[in-house]
Parts: C-alpha cells; structure tokens; sequence
C-alpha cells in the first residue's frame, strides 16, 4: 500500500498563458521558440489561474495546513506563467521550484518557415500525431520518452519525501508546462494507448487540469472534473467510466479493472481453456507453416555460404 502521508493530494497541470507565437505563429520564423513570451493577455490568463489554483487548493479537503512545489518547463513563456501564477502564494506556502527540461515543449525543428511548418503539420495530421517526427525535430512519441523518464523521477521525489515535506502538512504539485506534454504525461500516468492519445484534444491557455489523490491511493481526474470536461478533452466513455472507478480504487484492483483495455487488443474473448483448444490452427496448417519456415531457412543458409 501507498503512504499516503508522502502522497501529493492534488498533481496538477497548467498549459502556459497565451504566447506571442499564439497569437501571431509568424514570430516563429525570427525568434527562437524557447524565448517566445508571454502577451498581456496571457500574463492576465497566469494571474487568474494563480487565483484559481490557490482556491482550488485551499478550498478542497479538511486541512488548512498545505504547502505547494512548483516544476517549470525553462522556455520563457512558461517561467512568465510561473511568475505570474505564485504571486497568489505567499512565501510560506511555496516549498520549492524546480526548473525541469524534460518537460519542455515539443521540438519542432529551430526556425519556423510558416509555409513549409504548415505543409510539416497536413503530413502529420496523415501520418499520425503521435508518431509522427518533425524534421530536425521531434515527434511526439520522443516527447513522451522523456515525460516518462521525468514522471520515474518524480516518483522517486515523493517516496524519498525530497520535498521535505512535513507530513502533517497538504502537499500539491503544480506542473507548469506546455500542450503536448501534458497530454502524454496524463497517457503515460493513466496507461492510455496511442490510439487513445490521438483522440486528445490540446488544453487551452493557462488550462488547468487537476489529477485527485482518492481514498485508495489512486489518482483521477474526474474528482474535479466533470463528464462533459472530459468528454471536451477527448476521453472517450471507457477512459471516462475509469476515471470515475478510480476515484474509490487500489492499485491492487486495477488489473481486474482493466478488462475493457485488454479486449481493445483482441477480437474476442476467450473464457476457458476448452474454448482455446476449439480454435487452435489444425495439424496440416501447422505442418504447412513448418515447411514454409523450413525452405525459407534453407534459402537463407544458402546465401549465407556463398554470398
């Protein structure tokens, strides 16, 4: 079982406040992403989501004792964020930051030519999303190795307790990063597949999303949310209907619960082993199958010994 005492009671996401690449992309071809700032606008969407945060926190549960850590993504526009959202934390309240690279935004290849960037994009939409690699950059299945990598490290800090946090005291962490990584970070945490992953739409800016410590030691997004949030996100009924079963659950439970993940790789269900044995391939299949592997192993040995 989990201790629950090192457990965060809230792990929340924060998409970055509106960017001047958001609101004119041609900033993309002159300015490297990673130094793109904030608009007003978007220091004004930080400002408000800090408020929301700290009555989110401070509003949920018994304990008025609470502390929160920050991690931030190094581009600009998220450490503008950042800024923006702890001028609603006093000091006291705040027990760390930590600057986080893995958790940047997707690497879409230095300079963008909005031209060619817009062509890059249809390609993706046929390709894929998620495995689909920028050139000089990165797809998004590289963006989830490396959230991956981030989330054992996260979890490393909550059992070793680096945040050094008193037990007694709420703990809340609140990741400040982009669209991209939030989504794979949820897919990587909630053990979504890819097919699941493309359906996810992008948070909005300085969206937030809000991963609940439930009684049994599991995380869900639908403690805070509701059906239809998730719905606008892109969860489909199963994904939803798991959240809501995770709210009371165990990590003990969640193999048994899976079983509607289990049939998305299989065209049926088989009960018993007297069902497997009805369906097996018939002896002249599997001798058909033999020689076939048989003639192509000769063929191979034969260029092996004389090429």
């Amino acid at each position: 079982m989990p201790n629950f005492r090192l457990l965060p009671k809230h792990i929340i996401l924060v998409r970055h406040g509106e960017s001047e690449g958001n609101k004119d992309p041609s900033v993309y071809t002159t300015t490297p992403d990673y130094k793109i700032s904030l608009t007003e606008h978007g220091r004004a969407q930080a400002r408000l989501a800090g408020s929301r945060l700290r009555d989110l926190i401070s509003t949920k549960g018994p304990s008025q004792d609470w502390r929160v850590y920050f991690y931030v993504s190094p581009y600009e526009r998220t450490r503008s964020t950042l800024r923006e959202i702890g001028k609603s934390f006093s000091k006291k309240r705040v027990i760390g930051v930590r600057e986080e690279c893995r958790i940047r935004e997707q690497d879409f290849g230095n300079f963008q030519v909005a031209e060619r960037m817009r062509i890059t994009k249809e390609t993706r939409e046929k390709f894929g999303r998620f495995f689909y690699r920028f050139p000089e950059g990165e797809s998004a299945a590289d963006v989830f190795d490396r959230v991956s990598s981030f989330l054992e490290s996260l979890w490393r800090d909550i059992d070793l307790n680096r945040f050094n946090n008193n037990p007694s005291q709420e703990l809340n962490l609140i990741i400040i990063s982009h669209g991209l990584a939030s989504r794979v970070f949820l897919m990587k945490w909630f053990k979504w597949s890819v097919e699941q992953f493309e359906g996810l739409y992008n948070p909005g800016n300085c969206e937030i999303r809000v991963m609940e410590l439930g009684p049994g030691g599991e995380y869900s997004l639908a403690i805070h949310h509701t059906d239809e949030e998730l719905q606008e996100w892109g969860l489909s009924p199963e994904m939803i209907e798991e959240q809501k079963w995770r709210i009371k659950a165990n990590k003990a439970d969640l193999n048994y619960h899976s079983k509607w993940y289990l049939n998305s790789f299989f065209d049926q269900e088989i009960d018993s082993d007297a069902d497997v044995s009805e369906d097996v391939v018939s002896d002249n299949e599997f001798e058909d199958v033999k020689e076939e592997n048989s003639d192509d192993d000769s063929k191979d040995n034969f260029l092996d010994t004389y090429s």
